[in-house]
């Protein structure tokens, strides 16, 4: 299924979105990468209901120049603390192991595909800056999305991970 949303995002809004389907996003999204999440308490963005992006953004004159993502593995430690948040939704690569609990009947994690900073640059403008110095690529920056996609939900909020269950599918099937 195909799904147009905006954020900030409900708990009615995430519980609609299954794994596998395809979502275009539009409202606000804030990039955050390690420096910043250690932080995040300390920003004056309300988060609730909020996306975080996990990635660095290129940004020349107030111009998203590329917004790819970052793999997401190395910042699920801080999961708990973004879902105390508010955050409703993740957006990054490659997932977050152990995430699938966490995000039940809270929040969905959306994969974005690597390689493709340019494309998601042209749905993106910058709104605001948070922590700037932490530099360009680690501080959180609130962008406006406008249809940011396709973005496939890869952990929604029911407890499905397509990650584990492709792992859990080529342990089954795919012996040497």
């Amino acid at each position: 299924m195909e799904h147009r949303v905006r954020s900030p995002l409900s708990e009615r809004d995430v519980s609609k979105l299954s794994a596998g389907d395809i979502v275009w996003l539009s409202g606000t999204v804030y990039t955050a990468r390690d420096k910043a999440h250690q932080r995040l308490q300390e920003v004056d963005f309300d988060l609730k209901g909020g996306v975080i992006y996990h990635c660095g953004p290129l940004i020349r004159d107030k111009a998203v120049v590329s917004a790819g993502p970052t793999s997401s593995v190395r910042l699920a430690r801080y999961l708990p603390q973004v879902l105390d948040l508010g955050v409703r939704c993740i957006i990054g690569k490659g997932g977050m192991p152990g995430a699938a609990e966490l995000l039940r009947g809270r929040a969905v994690y959306l994969a974005y595909p690597g390689g493709c900073g340019a494309a998601a640059a042209r749905s993106l403008s910058v709104r605001d800056v948070c922590l700037p110095e932490l530099g360009m690529a680690e501080a959180v920056w609130r962008l406006e999305a406008t249809d940011l996609g396709p973005m496939v939900v890869a952990m929604d909020s029911h407890g499905r991970d397509l990650y584990r269950e492709v792992r859990e599918y080529a342990r089954r099937h795919l012996k040497r």
